[in-house]
């Protein structure tokens, strides 16, 4: 019988923090060495955002690769959630304030530890919202 993981493991949650901030600091310095790395090389990889439908590692690399320099669209953060499930397992939220606009900003990642390539982001989501909740019945 499987037991439940560990959630947030100081040290582990250290760890992805590092990781997803100098993955911020790449995005700011269009560092895409640094943007690469962060994520899982494999067709499997996804990254969907504003405009952007990243199937596999490919995609995403040809997709920063023609992206336009700038500011970027975080204008301040709101919100950073870290979650680890164990040691291997991670999941990351942001949620900002977007540069210029009355919109928040919603940033997902998943992260795994793999045994030879270390912390790698296998899927992630970015997407706004005018921050008003839906009326769903």
């Amino acid at each position: 019988m499987m037991t439940d993981p560990v959630l947030n493991i100081p040290e582990v949650v250290a760890e992805v923090r590092a990781l997803f901030e100098a993955y911020e600091r790449a995005l700011i310095e269009r560092d895409v060495d640094v943007l690469d790395a962060t994520f899982w090389n494999s067709p499997h990889t996804i990254r969907y955002a504003m405009a952007e439908m990243g199937y596999g590692f490919d995609a995403i690399h040809a997709f920063r690769v023609a992206r336009k320099p700038g500011p970027g669209t975080k204008e301040r953060r709101i919100r950073l959630e870290i979650l680890t499930l164990g040691r291997d397992i991670a999941t990351v939220h942001l949620e900002y304030k977007v540069r210029g606009r009355d919109l928040t900003g919603r940033q997902s990642q998943t992260w795994v530890r793999f045994p030879e390539r270390g912390w790698k982001v296998i899927a992630a989501h970015v997407s706004t919202t005018d921050g008003k909740p839906l009326d769903v019945p």
